[in-house]
């Protein structure tokens, strides 16, 4: 057993670890960041097999918006590091971005490699140690972190320490949500970890599985309750995934938690309106097969098809006994019964963490003084767009300020 002395230990060497790490030096403190993985940043390589969506470019009242009740705990910290100073950012490290036609801004290299490693190497610039194979367990009794380490367990002495671990999706990239129940034996509320930015899992048949697994259903408008979003979904082999089944997971999830099952509408023609389908349902078949029929008259891809006739065999009714407007009805609602949510290692992100009551204004736990968090452990989810990456930054600033507010440094 080692013991070291660090001045501020970062424990988390993700978005918001990395930032906490860079503001604390910055500051003049003396900074470690310890990591469980043997190196720093995994996820947010991950994150950059899709462009690295850094943030949004969307006027700040409704980016806020988008973090909907935890929005009051988060608005500061955004403010304060909004998206054109995540940008700047960027281009300071020589990562200049982009706005796409969708609003969501991305670096121009589209990738998070070229980002990461200058960011580390400024950080190293200004003196910032990385422990990496370090796994945190806790606290020994004498209050010193306590980690385990390839070559045992070690203690560290830290004048403050800001906890930056992430939530529990993809455990494999080092954030496995256990922090959750050391933190919950200190008596720190934890709202449950539940998987957020989710796919879900569909009784599909065994003919429409093996057909269409991993088809994409695009330009689809997809409605469940008030809300409807367009974009595009993907067939999984245990259910349906994909961007716009992301930006209605979270009421997805509450309902199926709390009823057991939720019914997804799914529009394949959104484009077209009620009355033109009918028209185009109504020329006659001819000789041509109903499918047929369907993708010229209709103009629906196979999988769109698929998807209806298992509305059909799940509903007891055949497809072509619908008149032409009770079809051009279903076309454009088609019913998907979703039974369970996928698995939260599989999650793009996670909802829940550590409730914001549990923090004072300057992200520090209250029942634990010196002690800091940051990023996704904290109770809070949004959509994919840019939002979960700007929030873990930000939230990690502030927590890096907070720090040196409380070391006096400020």
């Amino acid at each position: 057993m080692s013991s070291t002395h660090t001045h501020v230990a970062i424990i988390g060497a993700g978005p918001a670890g990395l930032m906490a790490a860079e503001v604390l030096a910055q500051g003049g403190a003396a900074v470690t960041v310890y990591d469980a993985m043997p190196s720093a940043g995994r996820k947010l390589l991950m994150a950059g097999r899709g462009g690295l969506n850094l943030t949004h470019s969307e006027p700040l009242p409704a980016f806020l918006a988008r973090y909907a009740e935890a929005m009051p705990n988060l608005n500061a910290a955004i403010d304060a590091f909004p998206p054109q100073a995540l940008r700047d950012w960027s281009e300071a490290l020589g990562q200049p971005t982009f706005v796409g036609s969708s609003g969501r801004v991305f670096p121009k290299a589209f990738k998070a490699s070229p980002l990461l490693r200058a960011w580390l190497r400024r950080l190293n610039g200004l003196g910032v140690q990385l422990a990496l194979r370090h796994r945190w367990t806790g606290w020994h009794e004498n209050g010193r972190l306590q980690f385990q380490t390839p070559d045992g367990q070690r203690e560290i002495d830290a004048s403050a320490t800001v906890l930056a671990l992430g939530g529990a999706s993809w455990p494999r990239l080092g954030s496995d949500g256990a922090w959750a129940e050391t933190l919950a034996a200190r008596g720190v509320k934890i709202s449950e970890l539940r998987p957020a930015n989710s796919g879900f899992t569909v009784p599909w048949s065994g003919i429409f599985r093996d057909r269409f697994e991993g088809q994409p259903l695009k330009g689809v408008a997809l409605t469940f309750g008030a809300r409807t979003v367009r974009g595009e979904a993907i067939v999984t082999r245990t259910g349906i995934e994909g961007g716009a089944i992301y930006a209605l997971s979270a009421d997805l999830r509450e309902a199926i938690l709390s009823k057991g099952q939720a019914t997804l509408h799914v529009g394949v023609r959104p484009d077209l309106a009620i009355e033109e389908l009918t028209a185009r349902l109504s020329a006659p078949k001819g000789k041509q097969s109903f499918s047929s029929f369907l993708r010229k008259a209709a103009h629906l891809s196979p999988v769109a098809i698929g998807l209806l006739q298992e509305a059909a065999k799940t509903s007891g009714v055949s497809l072509a006994s619908l008149s032409p407007a009770d079809l051009a009805r279903l076309i454009n609602a088609v019913p998907i019964q979703l039974t369970g949510v996928a698995p939260i290692a599989r999650a793009i992100s996670t909802a829940g963490g550590i409730a914001f009551d549990e923090l004072d204004a300057n992200f520090m736990i209250r029942r634990l003084p010196g002690v800091f968090a940051a990023g996704e452990m904290l109770d809070w989810e949004a959509p994919t767009g840019g939002y979960l990456l700007q929030a873990s930054f930000a939230t990690g600033a502030a927590a890096g300020r907070g720090v040196l507010k409380w070391l006096g440094a400020e």
